[in-house]
């Protein structure tokens, strides 16, 4: 077995996104040809309702898939194809925009004003670019929870992990997304497919991931001013991207607060990617077309 050394930790950037959502981008927009199949991940947190509750309103989506995963508060969601419904604490939805979909996700705070959740966006293969729309609503008390030994917690949201499948299924990229919690003081070795591309987002507690050779510290955002002289980074978790290089597995030292993240990984298309805003296709020509199709009302078939 080999670990996976890390390529990169980056912080997730404010951004502002929809009617005017302030989130955190982990990753997305340009070049994303390390995080292959996925495109983009969004971390929406926030504890005052005048940054989030004017929402996405309607908006197009083709060629990719959208998973939304709700920690606390609601979002309402409809599109074009009538559907409608709410996700809650705990809840996720796997969208699959195929050939064209308008929808919009309306945010609300829990009875504290508190909203959090991320959206994930994966790649469609050129094959089924232009497939049907669908969608997959899954309840939290459907998600399994995995408890190892140690203590450790995994919610398997999709693909295969410690012997239990997560239930959202067909889809392209064929992926593994697993919200993870190791208890306080834990080292945790994690295997993974060495064929894919794995990245963690870590949104509570703090540790530090380890490489082949030596550990390295997860950074987060100072909360407080840097002093002079610092670059502004203490060791932690909050908010940080850890890219991984190749490997069987990855290695976590958890923090005195232990710490929680994403663990995501998928097979790499490698496919040539034409983007723009939430449309993504292989060529340029498939692009305009599709905006030329927004144009003129020919979209949603």
């Amino acid at each position: 077995m080999s670990i996976r050394p890390i390529k990169r930790i980056v912080q997730s950037r404010p951004t502002i996104e929809g009617a005017g959502v302030r989130l955190r981008r982990a990753f997305g927009f340009g070049d994303t040809s390390e995080f292959d199949p996925f495109l983009l991940l969004d971390d929406f947190r926030n504890e005052n309702p005048e940054d989030y509750l004017r929402g996405f309103p309607w908006h197009p989506h083709r060629g990719i898939e959208t998973i939304t995963y709700v920690l606390a508060g609601t979002v309402a969601h409809g599109d074009s194809l009538g559907n409608k419904g709410s996700l809650g604490a705990g809840d996720v939805q796997w969208m699959t925009a195929g050939r064209g979909i308008l929808h919009q996700e309306m945010p609300q705070g829990d009875p504290a004003g508190r909203m959090h959740g991320f959206q994930l966006w994966a790649n469609l293969p050129a094959s089924l670019k232009m497939t049907a729309p669908r969608y997959q609503d899954v309840k939290a008390a459907d998600i399994p929870e995995v408890v190892d030994d140690d203590g450790t917690r995994a919610r398997v949201i999709c693909g295969e992990f410690w012997g239990r499948t997560g239930p959202v299924e067909g889809v392209a990229a064929d992926p593994r997304y697993v919200d993870v919690a190791v208890p306080a003081g834990l080292r945790k070795r994690i295997p993974v497919d060495r064929t894919r591309h794995v990245f963690a987002y870590v949104f509570d507690g703090s540790g530090s991931f380890r490489d082949a050779s030596a550990p390295r510290q997860v950074l987060t955002e100072r909360v407080t001013p840097a002093a002079a002289g610092d670059a502004g980074y203490d060791p932690a978790g909050n908010r940080s991207l850890v890219l991984f290089d190749r490997g069987d597995e990855i290695v976590v030292q958890a923090g005195e607060e232990g710490i929680r993240f994403l663990l995501v990984s998928g097979k790499p298309l490698e496919e040539p990617v034409a983007w723009y805003g939430p449309i993504v296709m292989n060529t340029q020509a498939e692009l305009e077309q599709a905006f030329n199709e927004l144009h003129d009302g020919t979209f949603i078939r």
